[in-house]
C-alpha cells in the first residue's frame, strides 16, 4: 500500500512571496475567461457562436427569408429581388430561445432575362439580421440592401403596371399562372408578379428556421373594381414547402397602389395551428427594419 501523500503546504506571506492585493485579485478575476454552460447566457450573451460549422442550407434560408421580408416591404413588383448567392454569414445558437443569423449576400432582379436591359441582372449585395425564435414562424429581421433599382425607374414601372390594371375593359378572371408547361404569358406578367408580391408577406410569415417556401403557381385570379385608385384582387396560390415537399394552397386578398403600403390578408390550409394558418399586415406596420430602401 502506498503511504498517503500529504497535500503541499500552503504559501506563506512574506517578504518573498507577497500576498496579493485586493486590487489586483479583482483585476485578475475581471481578466480571467468564463466558460458557460449550453444552453445558459446572460443579459447580453446571444448564445453559442457558430462560426466555421453554419451549415450553408441555415445561411441560405435565412437569406431568403430576408429577402421575403424585403419584398413584402419594399410593395413594388418592379423591385422585387431573389437570391443570386450567399457569400459570407455567421450564427448563434441558444437552445432556450433559438437562432441568430448574420448573412451576406447577393441578389438578381426577379424578371424574365429576354426583359432585362444591360447591367440590370445583379442588383448587388444586402446584409441581414435574421432571428428564428425556435421553430416558430415570422422571423424577426432587420435587412439593408446596395445597388436598388433607381427610384424614378421603378416609380415608372410601378405606375405603367398601375395604368394597365385600372384600364383593363373587365375586371381581370383567369386561372393557372404559369401554365402547365411552366409558361407566363406577357400580358399575365404583370398579375404574377403582384401575386409574388402579396405571397412574400405570407412566405416570410411562415418560414421557420427549417421550413422554406416558393411561389409554384396561382390556380386563380379575381380583380375587384374599386371607387378609388386601388389594385384590388384575390387569388390562389399553391405554395411549395420545400422539406417536407408539401402543396399548400392558400387565398390571398391584395390591395395596392404605387408608393403605398402593400395590404395582405390570407388564410392558407393544412398548417398547425390557427397563428399560422391566416393573417393580415399592411407594409408600414411591420414591427422590424428596412434600411436604405
Amino acid at each position: 500500500m502506498q503511504p498517503r501523500r500529504q497535500p503541499p503546504p500552503a504559501p506563506r506571506s512574506g517578504p518573498g512571496n507577497p500576498r496579493p492585493t485586493a486590487p489586483l485579485l479583482a483585476l485578475l478575476l475581471l481578466l480571467a475567461p468564463v466558460v458557460a454552460p449550453a444552453g445558459s447566457r446572460g443579459a447580453e450573451d446571444p448564445g453559442q457562436p457558430q462560426d466555421a460549422e453554419v451549415p450553408r442550407r441555415l445561411l441560405q434560408q435565412a437569406a431568403r427569408a430576408a429577402l421575403h421580408f424585403f419584398n413584402f416591404r419594399a410593395g413594388s413588383p418592379s423591385a422585387l429581388r431573389v437570391l443570386a448567392e450567399v457569400q459570407e454569414g455567421r450564427a448563434w445558437i441558444n437552445p432556450k430561445e433559438g437562432c441568430k443569423v448574420d448573412v451576406v449576400f447577393s441578389t438578381e432582379r426577379y424578371k424574365p432575362e429576354s426583359l432585362l436591359q444591360e447591367g440590370e441582372g445583379h442588383l448587388g449585395k444586402c446584409s441581414a439580421r435574421v432571428f428564428f425564435k425556435n421553430q416558430k414562424p415570422r422571423p424577426a429581421i432587420n435587412v439593408t440592401c446596395t445597388r436598388l433599382i433607381e427610384k424614378k425607374k421603378r416609380q415608372q414601372e410601378d405606375y405603367l403596371l398601375h395604368k394597365q390594371m385600372k384600364h383593363l375593359e373587365k375586371p381581370l378572371e383567369t386561372v393557372s399562372i404559369p401554365d402547365n408547361h411552366g409558361h407566363i404569358d406577357p400580358s399575365l406578367r404583370p398579375i404574377w408578379d403582384l401575386a409574388f408580391l402579396g405571397s412574400s408577406y405570407v412566405m416570410w410569415e411562415m418560414t421557420t428556421q427549417v421550413s422554406h417556401y416558393y411561389l409554384a403557381q396561382l390556380t386563380s385570379v379575381r380583380q375587384w373594381k374599386t371607387n378609388d385608385d386601388t389594385i384590388d384582387f384575390d387569388y390562389t396560390v399553391l405554395l411549395h414547402e420545400l422539406s417536407t415537399q408539401e402543396i399548400i394552397p392558400c387565398r390571398i386578398h391584395l390591395v395596392w397602389y404605387p408608393g403605398k403600403p402593400l395590404k395582405v390578408k390570407y388564410h392558407c390550409q393544412e398548417l398547425q395551428t390557427p397563428e399560422e394558418a391566416s393573417g393580415t399586415e399592411e407594409g408600414s406596420a411591420v414591427p422590424t427594419e428596412l434600411s436604405n430602401f
